[in-house]
């Protein structure tokens, strides 16, 4: 047997330091590890699952519980027994495997894949003629867990347009997201959280593919869905989220927000969020309205009368008020705004993107134009009332 020698011994201690650097800045997707030691023709193999913030590791038949820094000092004592080892660090979507033997010592990053059949073409027609974001098999563990795919691994029938729809989300919202600054954890605030589908497809996306550090955190009034989303995020493994069962108002952060995101809040619980993010002043501000019934019953326009006689007319146009002025007050709070189809109006006429990211100061002449608007349709939006009055 060839004992490996100190000079590579030194040079695994320093790949595993940075490991142990790794973990520190982002244990929240830490999974695990594997060790397999080489001695001649024999092979020792040692397993350390992560669970309640301590690694139980199993070797020779011997389950001891260990710190990472412990673990791994254990590991680099162990490896002066042996010939080689090859040592495999597990995060969600990537492993980072080094090799070390008596010649050299090597490191490299393998990205995860959950199944075989992860680069087989899906075989249902109906699905869309894209590149998906969000790929059978490479996110057959999240797909299963929010409903859209079977235990045995096809998109159900009936929730086909379900899955194109949170691909779009994804697809809407990357380039935006790819300007934030990547040495960093981002915190993601997702106001009237829900089930929390979407934000459980950005956290894998995010966090797997994009390989960017980022922690969710889920408001809702219900302790219902908020019971229901901890039970999803425990059965994934998704240590980087958190729920709470409160109202958008209440929520104090004990952290820096980059991101506020709102989907499908009623009325002016979209307005609350909004105001919240601004508040914050969150980097981005994602939002999709929902149901809009503040503005129907307060604007009035003079020059308009003879058409908003018919209901319908009043309604539409009481939406495009609703988020046009959102989208006014965030321009005018220094934001960069754009508006998009999320999807299809076809599947409903709610159907808008609110994308907002943060590039400068106040604009004052906005605020005026805006405060016009106020007073020529004689309204008073909710999102006026929350900054100013919250």
């Amino acid at each position: 047997m060839i004992i490996m020698n100190k000079q590579n011994l030194s040079k695994l201690k320093l790949f595993l330091v940075g490991l142990q650097n790794r973990f520190t800045e982002n244990s929240s997707i830490f999974n695990g590890i594997t060790v397999k030691y080489t001695a001649g023709l024999k092979e020792f193999n040692g397993i350390g699952l992560y669970e309640n913030d301590i690694i139980k590791y199993n070797f020779n038949g011997k389950t001891e519980c260990y710190s990472i820094e412990d673990l791994l000092d254990k590991i680099i004592c162990e490896t002066e027994k042996y010939d080689a080892v090859e040592f495999t660090y597990k995060e969600r979507g990537t492993n980072v495997v080094i090799t070390a033997d008596n010649k050299n010592v090597r490191m490299s990053n393998v990205s995860v894949k959950e199944d075989n059949d992860a680069d087989k073409p899906l075989k249902t027609s109906s699905l869309l003629n894209r590149n998906y974001y969000i790929k059978v098999g490479m996110a057959d563990a999240l797909l299963k867990e929010i409903g859209i795919m079977t235990k045995d691994g096809k998109i159900k029938n009936d929730k086909i347009r379900k899955y194109n729809q949170i691909d779009r989300y994804v697809e809407l919202l990357e380039g935006i997201l790819d300007k934030l600054p990547r040495n960093k954890i981002i915190n993601i605030l997702d106001c009237g959280c829900g089930k929390s589908y979407l934000t459980f497809v950005l956290n894998y996306y995010l966090t797997e593919v994009k390989k960017i550090k980022c922690h969710f955190i889920g408001l809702d009034h219900s302790e219902t869905v908020i019971s229901a989303s901890k039970n999803m995020a425990n059965n994934l493994g998704y240590r980087n989220m958190e729920f709470h069962a409160m109202d958008i108002k209440d929520y104090c952060p004990n952290k820096n927000i980059n991101v506020v995101i709102s989907l499908h809040a009623c009325d002016t619980a979209t307005d609350m969020a909004l105001a919240l993010g601004i508040r914050l002043e969150s980097d981005v501000i994602i939002a999709v309205p929902c149901c809009h019934k503040e503005f129907l019953s307060q604007y009035k326009y003079e020059p308009f009368k003879d058409i908003t006689k018919y209901g319908v007319f009043k309604t539409r146009l009481a939406d495009v008020l609703t988020d046009g002025m959102r989208s006014l007050m965030l321009e005018a709070k220094g934001y960069d705004v754009s508006v998009v189809e999320y999807i299809s109006p076809l599947e409903t006429p709610k159907n808008l993107m609110i994308r907002a990211l943060k590039v400068k100061e106040d604009n004052d002449a906005l605020m005026d134009s805006y405060i016009n608007l106020m007073s020529t349709l004689n309204v008073y939006p909710a999102l006026y009332d929350f900054l100013n009055n919250w």
